[in-house]
């Protein structure tokens, strides 16, 4: 399929490894993790995404005339709602009622991954105007593929202003991260809480850490693969219980194991030689991205020892501005990690279905921003005079 756009084309490309690392990488950049060309790879060589579990590569790109891939959007064709973190069951029971097929979909998401990563990949000489050909792009390829919608998840403020500019519709929701006031330690950070909040996490720490329990930091290098076989444990565990099956396969780990090695922080809590828990984030060039964790045995706080504190601790001695903690939680609101809105964007193909969508959107942000604001007035921090 190709819409052209003289000299330039969209084309799309059935897996990554059609684009290739280094046409990817050079529009990706370096500063996520989650949009190298080496994530990608080994969500889809290793099965992890792929036709058979719903998630069909359908990456969009813009091709000059000489084959030079001068931007990407990173897409996949859906038969599901599936690990997108961005929910729209009810849209599609909506269409279903309403006679229509909602599946398949276009989804432009990195897989099973709710950080802001781009979705927007440039090369740093591409023509400005690139930026808007994409979501067109991908408008273009909704209806040829025979897709009813397109849903680009975990925008940039700046790529959402893109996406409205070319008349898809805005959706809002939230997340708690962690902010870098350029605190020297974790003690500077904990000077900025109130008191109450202070030894509350202080306490928290202490039992998560008593009778000997320890945590070790392991990236790059230092991670091996009977490391990844104790993590995979753990992943399997949370994933059941939370959402029936896990995403990823035992090969993915492995395959990101040695090819993004110097960007994964693996933190496992250890009871003498036995390891109880594990929590795996991606380092990127300002932000620690905590996305997985699990344990094999119930220790008060591990939890947020592991996953929250830990990731803190960590940020402040590499000098990392933020820590993003995952979807959801407002458990985390007590931790010192703030609402921060986050920002998807919606094609529709069906113009009555559309406007149904664009009504209910409306009254959501409206939800979202008074639900952030009172939050914001529950932050553990000491108020500013």
């Amino acid at each position: 399929m190709s819409k052209q756009s003289a000299p330039i084309i969209a084309k799309t490309f059935g897996s990554a490894t059609q684009i290739g690392a280094d046409s990817w990488n050079a529009c990706a950049g370096s500063t996520n993790p989650f949009v190298q060309y080496a994530f990608f790879d080994a969500l889809e060589r290793s099965g992890s995404a792929s036709a058979l579990s719903g998630w069909q590569p359908q990456h969009i790109a813009l091709v000059d005339q000489n084959d030079i891939i001068f931007a990407i959007m990173p897409a996949y064709i859906k038969n599901h709602s599936q690990g997108e973190y961005v929910f729209d069951h009810a849209w599609a029971d909506a269409y279903a009622r309403a006679g229509g097929n909602y599946y398949p979909k276009l989804q432009i998401s990195v897989p099973f991954t709710p950080a802001s990563a781009p979705k927007l990949l440039i090369r740093p000489d591409a023509p400005t105007e690139m930026l808007a050909a994409l979501p067109d792009a991908a408008a273009s390829a909704t209806i040829q593929l025979g897709c009813s919608s397109a849903h680009a998840t975990f925008l940039s403020k700046n790529e959402l202003a893109v996406f409205k500019s070319n008349g898809w519709l805005e959706r809002n929701d939230q997340q708690f991260h962690w902010t870098n006031n350029n605190f020297t330690n974790f003690d500077d950070f904990l000077e900025s809480l109130t008191s109450r909040k202070r030894k509350s996490i202080r306490k928290e720490r202490r039992e998560a850490l008593a009778n000997g329990i320890n945590v070790v930091w392991k990236t790059g290098s230092e991670i091996t693969e009977a490391d990844w076989d104790v993590f995979f444990e753990f992943y399997q565990d949370t994933g059941a219980r939370k959402w029936g099956s896990p995403y990823l396969n035992r090969t993915f780990f492995s395959m990101i194991g040695k090819s993004m090695a110097d960007r994964i922080l693996l933190m496992f809590a250890k009871d003498e030689d036995r390891t109880i828990a594990g929590a795996l984030n991606f380092i990127g060039s300002d932000t620690l991205f905590g996305r997985y964790w699990g344990c094999n045995t119930h220790v008060p706080f591990l939890h947020f020892e592991l996953c929250y504190y830990q990731a803190i601790d960590f940020a402040i001695q590499n000098r990392l501005k933020r820590v993003e903690a995952g979807a959801q939680g407002g458990h985390k609101l007590a931790r010192g990690y703030e609402p921060v809105t986050t920002y998807s964007a919606h094609f529709i193909a069906h113009p009555a279905f559309r406007e149904a969508i664009e009504d209910y959107l409306v009254n959501e942000r409206e939800h979202v921003a008074l639900d952030q604001a009172e939050m914001k007035n529950y932050t553990p921090f000491k108020k500013q005079t």
